[in-house]
C-alpha cells in the first residue's frame, strides 16, 4: 500500500485548518465587478442543484478574470484569482464525479433546457402573477449560462446546437427589455403594478411618452414605450443607464410636486408642477445667465399647443438631469455645468425649430453625436482632464 508523501501529508493538514473558501460574489474586485459579479452569483445559485454547472460558472469566471486583466494589475486582482484557482483544484474531482452526463458540454447543455423548461416557461405560463424582479433574475440567468454553455463549448470544439441558439435569442431579447430597477418599474409588462397605476405617475409617463413631433435620426427603430429622455439619448449620445437613472428621477420629481398641488385634471401632468421642477433645476442656470449677461437658450415656442410647450419644457429638463448625470466631478463647478447647459440647450433649441416636415433626418448639431457614449468621451472627458493637468500645476506651484 502506497503511503502518503510529507508532501500530501501537509496539504490535508493545511486544507483542514484552513479550507479554501468559496469565492463570493460580494468580494469581486471592483474592477471586475460588472463582468465577473453576476456569473459568481449565478454559479452560488445552481451549485445545490448541479455542482458541476457551478464548477463550469466558477471556471467561467476565472478565465474572465484572465481576459478582462491578463496582468492581475488590478487592486485585489491576484488574490481573487488565486482564490478561484484553489477552490477549483479542490472541487475538480468530486463535481466531476456528480456529473450526470459524459462530458461538460453536454451537462450544460442539458441544465441549460431545464432550466428553460422549468424556470422559463413556468415564467411565462405565471403571465402578469409574477413579479418584475422575478422576470428580470430568471432571465439574467439564463443569459449568463449560455455564456457558460458557449465557452464550454468552444473548449471542446463543439457547436451549440440550433434550438439552444433560437432559445437564447428570445431570452436576450426579453432580458433587454427585463432590467433592473430602483423603484418604478418601467417595463412593459409592469403596467399592473400598484405603483405603475398611480395616476400622478400615469399622468407624468404620459407626458413624457408624447414624442409624435420629435423627429428622429435616419435608421432609428421606434418603440411604442420610447419618450423624450431617449430621443435626447439619441441626439446626444449619453450613456444608457444614466437615461435610466435620470428618468425614474424626473418622473418622481414630477409626480412629487404634483401630489401636492390641488390637482386640476388627475389624468395629466400639470403645468404648476412642471414649472416648479424647472425652477429648481434649472434656476440656478437662470441666474448664471443674469450674472455673464447671456439670452438664456430656454427658449419656447409661440402660437403652439399646450402639449408642444409642455414637450419643450420636459426635453429641457430632462437634458439638464442627462448633463448633470454624467458630469460626475464637474458637478462641483456648477460654472461649468451652466457653460455646457447653455450650449446643449441652444443646439436642442436649434435641432427642434429647424425639422420642417417630419421626414427623418441626420441633425447637423450636436457636432459630437454619432457613437454611443460620445457626451461622456467627447465633452466631460476632456474637460475633465484639462482641470486635472491645471490642478497638479497648481498643486507644484506653477502658474496656470
Amino acid at each position: 500500500m502506497n503511503q502518503p508523501n510529507r508532501g500530501q501529508i501537509l496539504q490535508t493538514v493545511f486544507s483542514h485548518f484552513f479550507p479554501v473558501a468559496s469565492p463570493d460574489s460580494e468580494l469581486v474586485p471592483s474592477s471586475l465587478h460588472e463582468d465577473i459579479t453576476p456569473i459568481l452569483r449565478v454559479a452560488k445559485d445552481v451549485e445545490d442543484t448541479n455542482p458541476r454547472v457551478a464548477f463550469l460558472c466558477h471556471s467561467h469566471a476565472l478565465d474572465k478574470a484572465n481576459e478582462l486583466d491578463p496582468t492581475s494589475s488590478g487592486r485585489d486582482v491576484r488574490q481573487f484569482k488565486n482564490t478561484i484557482l484553489q477552490w477549483l483544484e479542490k472541487n475538480n474531482e468530486s463535481t466531476l464525479k456528480a456529473r450526470q452526463k459524459s462530458s461538460d458540454a453536454h451537462e450544460m447543455q442539458s441544465f441549460y433546457q431545464q432550466y428553460g423548461d422549468e424556470g422559463i416557461n413556468d415564467l411565462l405560463n405565471a403571465g402578469a402573477g409574477s413579479s418584475s424582479s422575478q422576470r428580470t433574475k430568471i432571465y439574467q440567468t439564463a443569459v449568463v449560462l449560455y455564456d457558460v454553455l458557449d465557452a464550454v463549448h468552444r473548449k471542446a470544439n463543439i457547436k451549440v446546437a440550433a434550438k439552444i441558439l433560437e432559445s437564447h435569442a428570445e431570452v436576450e431579447a426579453k432580458n433587454k427589455i427585463y432590467v433592473p430597477y430602483n423603484i418604478l418599474p418601467l417595463d412593459p409588462d409592469s403596467k399592473n403594478h400598484a405603483m405603475m397605476r398611480d395616476p400622478k405617475i400615469v399622468a407624468v409617463l404620459k407626458a413624457i411618452r408624447y414624442t409624435s413631433d420629435l423627429t428622429w435620426q435616419i435608421g432609428h427603430k421606434i418603440n411604442d414605450d420610447e419618450d423624450v429622455l431617449d430621443w435626447l439619448k439619441t441626439m446626444f449620445r449619453f450613456q444608457k443607464d444614466n437615461v435610466s437613472n435620470q428618468r425614474e428621477h424626473l418622473i418622481l420629481l414630477l409626480a412629487n410636486v404634483q401630489m401636492r398641488q390641488t390637482q386640476r385634471q388627475p389624468n395629466l401632468l400639470d403645468d404648476r408642477a412642471l414649472d416648479t421642477v424647472m425652477e429648481k433645476l434649472l434656476g440656478n442656470y437662470n441666474k448664471w445667465c443674469n450674472h455673464v449677461g447671456l439670452e438664456s437658450s430656454l427658449r419656447f415656442p409661440k402660437d403652439k399647443q399646450q402639449k408642444v410647450v409642455q414637450q419643450r419644457k420636459l426635453l429641457y429638463t430632462g437634458l439638464y438631469l442627462l448633463i448633470w448625470g454624467e458630469a460626475a466631478n464637474l458637478r462641483f463647478m456648477p460654472e461649468c455645468l451652466c457653460y455646457i447647459y447653455h450650449h446643449m440647450a441652444f443646439e436642442l433649441f436649434e435641432m427642434l425649430e429647424s425639422k420642417g416636415s417630419k421626414k427623418k433626418y441626420k441633425p447637423k448639431n450636436p457636432t459630437y453625436s454619432g457613437k454611443d457614449e460620445d457626451f461622456l468621451t467627447k465633452v466631460v472627458t476632456p474637460v475633465y482632464k484639462t482641470i486635472a493637468e491645471e490642478a497638479k500645476k497648481k498643486w507644484r506651484r506653477k502658474a496656470f
